[in-house]
């Protein structure tokens, strides 16, 4: 391992399709490492949802509209197309991904929490919540219930309508036999909790648990890690920022770590 390639030769898990995984796959490559792409999380809209029908008539009776992704953005404006207007709410996201996916579409975001998890932003946005502050979140299928429970504990009117659906790629079963009956993996990445359930599940099916017991691991958040560690699994490295690039970093300073413990 050098300073120049900390990743040099070990293979490292990137949990997303091919067009996500590009950004993430040269960053492992321009530390040394080899990215193993195997999608462990895909996304589809929900078109025609009565829910998202009904919350469109009244989009004009909201505060507040709040995106807790970049799926979530895509997802809400790919139905009916809707576009901003002067009676559009403002708008709150988690994440800079988020913003910038609001951007592409012509629309600032109005607020952005210090930090990019559900109980950060919480904390940083209660003060703009009043009892009677109507709330509208699109989400996903799977996607936590804390930001609405919290905001209406507080007094907040909040709907939560389901925009996309999350599901397990069934081509990547057939990916993660070939990478574990093989070179295995060296370094698994997680980026939701959904990817920790997907990528278990997989494992157990196919009956390669001790394969992946050697494998370093890291997770992109609180909320992640303890979904793996709810599995049994060893999480060595969590970043401070929630990003693949602070992950990457993460992982890199325990292995250094590691290396002087050793020598």
């Amino acid at each position: 391992m050098t300073l120049s390639s900390p990743l040099k030769g070990m293979t490292v898990l990137v949990p997303r399709g091919k067009k996500q995984a590009q950004a993430y796959s040269k960053l492992i490559k321009n530390y040394g490492g080899i990215p193993v792409e195997i999608p462990l999380i895909a996304f589809m809209p929900l078109r025609n949802s009565e829910a998202f029908s009904a919350a469109r008539k009244r989009i004009h009776t909201y505060d507040w509209v709040i995106f807790t992704s970049k799926t979530a953005v895509e997802a809400f404006f790919e139905n009916d197309k809707m576009t901003i207007n002067k009676i559009f709410p403002k708008i709150a996201v988690i994440g800079e991904k988020t913003r910038k996916c609001l951007v592409d579409k012509g629309v600032n975001a109005d607020f952005i929490p210090r930090e990019y998890v559900a109980e950060g932003f919480v904390e940083d946005f209660l003060p703009f919540v009043e009892k009677g502050t109507k709330v509208l979140i699109p989400k996903g299928n799977l996607a936590r219930g804390y930001i609405a429970a919290a905001l209406s504990e507080k007094g907040a009117e909040v709907d939560e309508i389901i925009v996309y659906k999350t599901f397990f790629p069934k081509e990547s079963i057939d990916l993660l036999k070939k990478q574990l009956s093989g070179k295995g993996i060296d370094i698994l990445t997680f980026t939701s909790p959904s990817t920790v359930d997907h990528f278990m599940g997989a494992v157990k099916e196919l009956g390669y648990l001790d394969s992946v017991k050697g494998s370093l691991i890291s997770c992109i958040g609180p909320v992640t890690k303890e979904r793996a560690e709810a599995y049994g699994l060893q999480v060595h490295a969590v970043p401070e920022e929630y990003t693949v690039h602070s992950m990457l970093e993460s992982i890199i300073a325990f292995l250094e770590t590691k290396t002087r413990r050793e020598n």
